[in-house]
């Protein structure tokens, strides 16, 4: 590729929603230079199977880096010119984030403020960070940005919060435009397999027990990847210092509801492993997301029923390796 042109930052691009992101910028023309460190939080098998879907593109260029390394953020910078930087990179997942909590605080925050200077020393004008809809946890639904969110219940919504008040200190002191985005419980084919969805996936196709935290009636917003990416991209338009929903804006989705879609793709039931719904997670969530029609133009297209139906159909057509990814 050539690095002389204006490219688009992204980091995170071997994630499930990086790796999606980047697919619709290179379909729509954009140069993209994707940054990941390609870590273990889960089997990378499945971050290299992303890759490999770019990897192919005259417009894409991969670097193996990690946003936490000052130098190497800056090493960046000095090779492209980028004309946005959309940072994806993030160590993601409620209740891990109790057990490892300064990764956390390094990757998400202290990565977006590299990101950040470098973007000040070299005059790039646009940043995009994603953020999380666990920071709504105590506040009524359906959950609008303005609602105070003061109080994370976890180390990861905390360090989520952290970065985007120093995003708007950049903002505010020299004038960076930043697009905060507030992602709902996304999913969808090569998701994470930490998440419910690929979990459930599995272990009703090889009859193994679900663990189901609590009795299952909590809800989400589920939100297809290909809706969340083209938020995401449309979040790249001048907007001064903006937090944005990006959700499915339905009413939520119980997880036994969502268990009863699969359990008719593969015509088996499930077996459920009943445990303890723990502390640090929230019982609903659901994005009000009129501001992102008004801002933004933009709203999800992909039904819930839909979208289960294309993520099963990932699974059975990359099997046996969909079921082998360590869980």
């Amino acid at each position: 590729m050539n690095v002389t042109a204006d490219a688009i930052l992204l980091t995170g691009c071997a994630g499930f929603i990086g790796s999606r992101v980047a697919q619709q910028l290179l379909a729509g023309g954009s140069r993209v230079v994707g940054v990941d460190n390609v870590n273990d939080y889960y089997d990378v098998r499945l971050k290299r199977h992303r890759l490999t879907q770019l990897a192919c593109q005259a417009h894409f260029a991969f670097v193996e880096a990690d946003i936490e390394d000052e130098r190497a953020v800056a090493a960046l910078f000095d090779a492209h010119r980028f004309s946005c930087v959309i940072n994806l990179a993030a160590r993601a997942g409620v209740r891990y984030s109790m057990e490892n909590p300064r990764v956390y605080m390094t990757t998400n925050l202290m990565g977006s403020l590299n990101l950040l200077e470098s973007m000040r020393r070299h005059g790039i004008s646009k940043f995009v960070l994603a953020s999380t809809s666990s920071l709504y946890s105590g506040q009524s639904m359906p959950f609008v940005e303005s609602l105070p969110v003061n109080t994370p219940i976890s180390p990861y919504a905390a360090s989520k919060k952290a970065a985007e008040v120093l995003a708007y200190s950049y903002h505010f002191l020299y004038g960076i435009d930043v697009s905060v985005v507030r992602y709902f419980t996304v999913y969808g084919p090569a998701g994470r397999p930490d998440m419910s969805i690929f979990r459930f996936i599995r272990w009703i196709d090889q009859q193994h027990p679900i663990e189901l935290f609590g009795d299952g009636k909590q809800s989400r917003d589920f939100t297809y990847v290909d809706d969340i990416a083209q938020g995401t991209i449309l979040a790249m338009r001048p907007l001064g210092y903006e937090i944005i929903n990006l959700g499915g804006g339905n009413e939520p989705t119980s997880l036994l509801e969502v268990i009863e879609q699969i359990e008719h793709h593969f015509g088996k039931k499930a077996n459920f492993d009943r445990r303890p719904f723990h502390q640090a997670d929230m019982k609903s969530t659901w994005a009000d997301i009129s501001k992102a029609k008004r801002l933004l133009g933009w709203q999800p297209t992909v039904p819930l029923r839909e979208g289960i139906a294309q993520t099963v159909n990932w699974y059975r057509q990359n099997l046996p390796f969909s079921s082998s990814i360590v869980l």
